[in-house]
């Protein structure tokens, strides 16, 4: 099986960028992810606020040079931006960029709300067209078992990122499409991942390339619990249970992080597990929050923290690849 960055049949030497992957929109997820949760802990700790705007800049500037870098590959190497498409795994990762309007404008509410307003419509139109596509895809064509992995919760469970900036673009009219997204996501997260776990447990090992997208399967429960949270303005039963879950997938799954070193040479889709910790560390300053005390404070300082190192390393090493010329290379 290929790996989620270079998909079976795809030339990569043909057209100029022809190599880049839309997975690569994951960088601008993962910044996205981590200056919210910072904003976050500016309001509940008190840290510096400048932590918080500059990490958004750089989730700007990212995505900005994706846009610009995959446009060049549309117009030069249309061939292999169909071939990404049409891949069984690779294809559910184009909701990245979708993902990436959805969030972009918690960020640029207080810069342009005009222009946050503008984008999140964008991203919630294709984010529900895609969602729409890709299911529709399953249904018409029959799947093999071995591509059902952590990349298919993209399309579909990605829909629970729609309600995350309504609050931030004030546009209350808009509840009955936060629920609708976040009825579809939660419903859709269920088979989605018992089929992926399913095909942990009773298939052959996924190849190294794809071991770092395991953590994509947080995200269903930490998203959930905070899409949830901010569609009903409140921590229910159900929320704090999204919550839990989500602590102990993470537990469970965080731990497999220690092995990336060693089951895989350093890859642009190491970047499959930077939103997953944004998200897992933004979840957990919502609920200390409400929870207020000190386990729940606890916890969200120490998911930061980690979220922080791992993305800003992701990011480090990004761009010394970037520099040295290797940004090819490591899409492989």
């Amino acid at each position: 099986m290929a790996s989620i960055a270079n998909p079976a049949g795809i030339d990569m030497k043909s057209g100029f960028m022809a190599y880049l992957p839309v997975s690569l929109f994951g960088s601008v997820m993962g910044l996205s992810g981590l200056a919210v949760a910072w904003r976050m802990a500016h309001a509940h700790f008190g840290v510096p606020q400048w932590a918080g705007e500059y990490i958004g800049y750089a989730a700007m500037l990212s995505f900005a040079a994706m846009a610009i870098g995959y446009g060049v590959k549309l117009l030069s190497s249309f061939g292999s931006v169909r071939a990404e498409f049409n891949h069984p795994i690779a294809g559910n990762l184009f909701g990245t960029p979708l993902i990436s309007l959805l969030l972009l404008p918690i960020l640029l509410a207080d810069i342009s709300l005009p222009l946050a307003r503008v984008l999140w419509m964008l991203g919630a139109v294709g984010m529900t067209a895609f969602a729409w596509l890709i299911v529709s895809r399953w249904m018409r064509v029959q799947q093999n078992a071995t591509h059902a992995t952590p990349a298919w919760i993209v399309p579909v469970v990605g829909l629970l990122d729609v309600p995350l900036a309504v609050p931030s673009l004030h546009l209350q009219s808009m509840h009955g499409v936060m629920m609708f997204a976040l009825a579809v996501g939660l419903f859709f997260a269920i088979p989605l991942f018992t089929m992926i776990f399913s095909r942990l447990m009773f298939h052959e090992t996924m190849p190294a390339a794809l071991q770092p997208s395991l953590l994509i399967l947080v995200a269903p429960f930490s998203v959930g619990f905070s899409s949830y949270v901010t569609t009903t303005a409140q921590v229910d039963a159900f929320a704090e249970a999204l919550f839990m879950l989500m602590l102990f997938v993470l537990a469970v799954l965080a731990g497999r992080l220690r092995h990336l070193r060693s089951c895989c040479p350093f890859r642009v889709s190491w970047w499959s597990v930077s939103f997953p910790l944004a998200a897992s560390a933004t979840a957990a300053l919502r609920y200390a929050g409400y929870a207020q005390n000190a386990y729940a404070d606890g916890i969200a300082m120490f998911l930061l923290a980690f979220a922080t190192v791992a993305i800003l390393g992701l990011l480090v090493r990004t761009l010394y690849g970037v520099f040295r010329g290797e940004l090819r290379a490591l899409s492989a």
